[in-house]
């Protein structure tokens, strides 16, 4: 008895900007971006909302509208969890997951939301079976928490709001997206097999954004102090210099932007998605030759053939949709699977794993049966 993936959906921007709009913005080509990451097209938010793609996509999860995949409506008040991944918020209070329980009438969801960059989604699906599996399973003290029998997870990103448009190894790559899953806790079904979350350290600030917190404070370290308003907040100063990122603005970077190596996260990468295929595989004593299909993070295709290769996988057991969307962060595995799911790759009995890896540094991996 498990976890069970009972719907899931997505949700692009209107805007598709091609890979020879780009041209008008950096140094760049057609040619140079799709043969390097496999990417033709993204898309871009300028009127949605982060909250606003994440709701379209819940709406198809839940099979409240047309799209994506749902084994029957599910009634709003029957969700008992909202799980929302984004390292894009629309605003900081309250979360998006708040906004979202409130715009679809969630009334019985608690609602919060988590930051883990594009793995977000994997640890956003792992805390809700870990809830669900305690309240479900008699686990020590179970009766003193909520209930959760079906949750909202959801992954939702407008990574192009930090993304430096005159920075042409960066700004090619990124898009906005939306994705949601329903999950439901059901004793007659498999469901989760295992989960995997792993953490390294980004000792040389591969990837990195700082946040915009820059309301003035009028005090410092002898008290009130107009003057401390001005000069700005040590803190802020301390932290950028941790990050690097004093020296990355004194070249001219945009402060509150996306930096990353592209180099030492392909290295990672490369290595952290096929460790965490291995590891989920290991926890659930499943042989990755009877996985029917695995969805990754879409953040370049060169990375994903590197990972069927490290795994002796062809790449048509991988579920590749990067093409027309390029890389949304969090909503990247949620939207592939819904991709899935549409073109029927995705069938009753099949093991699916869901796979990631971010900054932080992040990876983390789901083995379930459908």
């Amino acid at each position: 008895m498990g976890c069970a993936i009972i719907g899931c959906g997505k949700s692009l921007p209107a805007l598709a900007v091609a890979n020879d709009d780009l041209t008008q913005l950096v140094d760049t080509s057609d040619e140079w971006i799709t043969t390097r990451t496999g990417i033709k097209s993204r898309r871009i938010a300028v009127g949605e909302t982060n909250v606003d793609l994440a709701e379209a996509a819940a709406r198809q999860a839940m099979g409240l509208v047309e799209g994506g995949y749902c084994e029957a409506p599910i009634e709003p008040e029957s969700i008992d969890l909202v799980v929302y991944s984004t390292c894009t918020p629309d605003v900081l209070v309250p979360s998006c997951a708040a906004l979202v329980r409130r715009r679809l009438g969630l009334v019985n969801a608690v609602a919060f939301d988590v930051n883990a960059a594009c793995s977000g989604f994997i640890y956003a699906m792992s805390v809700a079976e870990s809830m669900m599996a305690s309240s479900a399973l008699g686990v020590a003290g179970a009766g003193r928490r909520n209930k959760v029998r079906r949750a909202l997870v959801i992954g939702s990103e407008r990574l192009t709001r930090i993304t430096n448009w005159e920075d042409r190894t960066t700004c090619v790559l990124f898009g906005d997206g939306g994705g949601a899953a329903v999950v439901e806790w059901d004793e007659s079904r498999a469901g989760v097999l295992a989960t995997y979350m792993k953490n390294d350290d980004d000792d040389t600030n591969a990837l990195t954004c700082p946040s915009a917190f820059d309301s003035p404070q009028p005090f410092d370290v002898n008290g009130v102090s107009k003057e401390a308003a001005v000069a700005g907040d040590p803190g802020n100063a301390r932290i950028d210099e941790e990050l690097g990122v004093t020296e990355a603005v004194a070249a001219g970077r945009p402060r509150q932007s996306l930096f990353m190596h592209g180099q030492t996260i392909f290295k990672f990468a490369a290595s952290a998605m096929g460790n965490a295929i291995d590891e989920v595989c290991k926890r659930a004593d499943v042989d990755i030759d009877d996985v029917k299909l695995i969805v990754p993070h879409q953040a370049n295709e060169r990375i994903i053939k590197y990972a069927a290769k490290r795994c002796g996988l062809s790449l048509d057991r991988f579920q590749v949709s990067i093409g027309d969307r390029g890389n949304a962060s969090s909503a990247c595995v949620p939207m592939a699977l819904s991709d899935a799911y549409e073109s029927g790759r995705i069938q009753k009995g099949d093991k699916v794993i869901l796979v990631a890896f971010g900054g932080g540094l992040t990876s983390g991996a789901v083995l379930y049966e459908v």
